[in-house]
């Protein structure tokens, strides 16, 4: 076997052999057939693509014995001369630019070109790098380029065009040459392996065309190192990826199902093998983005691989569209974003492994940023653990936000109303009070209804425990893992997802309370498909309270205080007040367009709102946990005074009781945690500011409103010193 470079056994001899050129062939063939050949030709174009093998192509046709034509004899003289392995002809002259580009060699050409050629019909110039060329060099050269003799012909390769002085470049045809297609690229490179009968796995070419970049030089030169080294198997994948310095498939296809299933410990361990496997993790983070990129474009077009937009074995790609069937369409792109960022941000990084561990973090981490496709990413994972959620069943999502993910709503002891709403607009509430310890279940499970208030009897108070995250609760951003058994959550919170056959832990009411009734006949029953709708929306309720807390701090308050989700049918979503003059203050108060606008603008919904009186929660069953309302602690009734309408009071829900157990004695008290006395509020933070939004001048307030909006009757006032 010859030992004559690969590229240079199989150079063209002809236009019809140039691939991926067709755009410059085929007008220079007509320009043969027609006679109208210029006198200087300017090709320019990337390293490899054929620019001087297309140079000597066309000297061969000017001088052949029967052209100028476009397609050479090759017995003639001037064609064996010209040919692939020829001595070369005496009238074809190829000068280096980058070593004969001063104005003295420009000279020595000029003085030689009048000479007519020796044997063959023009004396051509093929002028190689010729943005090497001074300026001094171009300019003596200019009169002769410009008005050349009869047999005298140029052609000037660049890479670089524009560095080639304008009144050389106007005097010529200009004809940029590009890189092959990959496609292209990867036929020619097949038929060259089966003429040198050398077998090639599936899977190797696309990598030789990939490391080639478009370049059929390149690539020819790395096909020729890959089956200088091949054994008596040919050439393999494992051998192309171990010697162009490529990741493995499966290392790949190990780090996506990671980023999928959110489990950090895979990611991290895939890393690990990079490293210890000394693979280059700049370019294992290159072929991440390659493969990210391929996972987005087959999320948008599933025929990506028939169009010829991926260029992947049909297994390869087979798995790839496993891949992106799992990921949303916004965790690709961000996942791709953070990539492309690492990746640039690895130039010169003197810890590159880090590097590469902090971009596994930062995509498996959505939590820990607050922009929007953070938070579309964390929709997309709640969106494919809803149904999981819905029926009840089914493996717990990656990501789970914790307890501490939103402000804590603080339980506002009776009478101290105001003063904690103004404390919470101000972003300051006051401590929540913990429930009280959980007691044995005595009652099936129910809501209780609101009770009328009992004396406490004396007891020594409960002891107070520091408020913290619950035992086995996930805080915000920590690594994806499914949520612990009696993971807890902030009193007054929206359920969150549960491990799969986690039973919902029962919210103890501070004080007991009997039995709510049943609801009265014109109360609204949400439809069961609405019932299983709500569980999806009551996961992405506190984005949707922060995202209108933003917008109008009065809507917030509004509705975590007297509010939930009690229905959701995929269009409208139904929202249970606890009482009428709730509901008449949403609607009156322009908190519906609030809320419409957050899920907009922030969610990307379009839903309509259907606010209803439901004091049972909407669905008659207890509450997920976390979904419960912790009952106010009951205040201390004065004896002389009558017991009034309790409005400012929440459906406490019943303990929980084993059918068959015996009821235990309502009548006993029980000793409840001491709630803490209010903040004071400063004269300053009780004066309104004169642009707050919610200040209405006409609007009525104290005795007034109550009577109206809630058609309450005072029976007595107590000034609070």
């Amino acid at each position: 076997m010859s030992s004559l470079a690969l590229y240079r056994r199989y150079r063209p001899e002809s236009f019809a052999e140039v691939i991926g050129q067709e755009h410059v062939t085929d007008p220079l063939q007509q320009a043969l057939r027609n006679n109208r050949v210029n006198h200087a030709y300017l090709f320019s174009g990337p390293r490899g693509c054929g620019k001087t093998t297309s140079a000597r192509i066309l000297a061969r046709c000017l001088n052949c014995e029967q052209g100028p034509t476009p397609t050479p004899c090759g017995e003639c003289q001037s064609c064996r001369d010209l040919a692939r392995n020829g001595p070369g002809s005496i009238d074809v002259i190829e000068i280096d630019a980058a070593s004969h580009g001063g104005v003295d060699d420009a000279r020595d050409l000029r003085e030689k070109a009048f000479f007519g050629p020796a044997s063959s019909r023009y004396k051509i110039y093929i002028i190689d790098e010729a943005h090497m060329v001074t300026s001094a060099g171009f300019n003596a050269l200019l009169k002769v380029v410009e008005e050349p003799p009869e047999h005298l012909k140029f052609i000037f390769a660049t890479t670089e065009p524009e560095k080639v002085i304008g009144t050389i470049r106007s005097r010529t045809h200009h004809y940029p040459f590009r890189l092959v297609p990959p496609g292209t690229l990867r036929e020619y490179l097949g038929e060259v392996c089966g003429r040198e009968n050398s077998h090639v796995e599936d899977g190797v070419l696309p990598l030789v065309v990939r490391a080639g970049a478009g370049s059929v030089r390149d690539s020819m030169s790395v096909m020729d190192q890959l089956l200088a080294g091949a054994g008596d198997d040919g050439v393999t994948y494992a051998m192309a990826t171990s010697l162009l310095g490529y990741t493995d498939l499966s290392l790949l296809d190990s780090v996506v199902d990671a980023f999928a299933a959110g489990d950090g410990a895979a990611a991290f361990e895939v890393v690990d093998r990079v490293i210890e496997g000394g693979n280059d993790p700049r370019r294992f983070v290159a072929d991440l983005l390659e493969r990210l990129r391929d996972l987005v474009i087959l999320a948008a077009v599933p025929d990506a691989a028939e169009k010829g937009l991926i260029d992947a074995p049909a297994d390869v790609v087979e798995r790839m569209q496993a891949q992106a069937s799992v990921f949303g369409a916004a965790e690709l792109s961000r996942a791709a974003d953070l990539v492309n960022q690492g990746l640039t941000e690895m130039r010169g990084a003197t810890s590159p492994r880090l590097q590469v561990e902090l971009i596994c973090a930062r995509v498996l981490l959505p939590a820990a940023f607050d922009d929007e496709r953070s938070l579309q990413t964390r929709l997309d994972r709640l969106e494919r653990g809803a149904s999981f959620a819905a029926a009840g069943a089914g493996p717990a999502m990656g990501y789970v936000p914790g307890p501490q993910a939103h402000a804590p709503v603080a339980v506002v002891p009776p009478g101290d109303g105001v003063a904690a709403a103004r404390a919470a607009v101000r972003g300051d509430a006051p401590e929540a009070v913990p429930p009280a310890a959980p007691a044995q279940p005595a009652q099936p499970a129910q809501y209780a209804a609101p009770a009328a208030p009992v004396a406490p009897a004396p007891a020594a108070p409960a002891p107070q425990p520091t408020p913290e995250a619950p035992a086995g609760g996930q805080r915000p951003g920590a690594w994806p893992a499914s949520a612990a058994p009696e993971s807890g959550r902030r009193p007054g919170g929206w359920p969150t997802a549960s491990a799969p056959g986690q039973a919902p832990a029962p919210v103890t009411p501070a004080a007991p309370a009997p039995a709510v009734p049943a609801p009265a006949p014109g109360a609204p029953q949400p439809s069961p498909g609405m019932t299983q709708g709500a569980a999806q929306v009551r996961n992405m309720w506190p984005d949707i309270l922060e995202a209108v807390k933003n917008r109008r701090r009065f809507t917030w308050i509004l509705l975590s205080q007297n509010a939930q989700v009690t229905g959701f049918d995929g269009a409208t979503l139904q929202i249970g007040f606890l009482n009428a003059g709730a509901r008449d203050n949403f609607a009156s108060s322009g908190s519906e367009d609030v809320l419409k606008q957050a899920l907009a603008e922030q969610f990307n919904m379009q839903w309509k709102i259907e606010a209803i009186v439901d004091p049972s929660g909407g669905t008659g069953q207890p509450p997920q946990t976390g979904g419960g309302r912790p009952s106010a602690p009951p205040a201390p009734q004065r004896p002389a005074a009558p017991a009034p309408q309790q409005y400012e009071s929440r459906p406490a829900p019943a303990q929980h009781q084993q059918p068959g157990a015996a009821p235990a004695a309502a009548s006993a008290p029980q000793p409840h945690a001491a709630p803490e006395s209010p903040r004071p509020v400063a004269p300053e933070d009780d004066t309104p500011e004169a642009d707050d939004p919610d200040l209405v001048d006409s609007a009525l307030s104290g005795h007034d409103l109550i009577v109206r909006e809630l058609g309450a009757t005072v029976v007595e006032e107590f000034t609070n010193e």
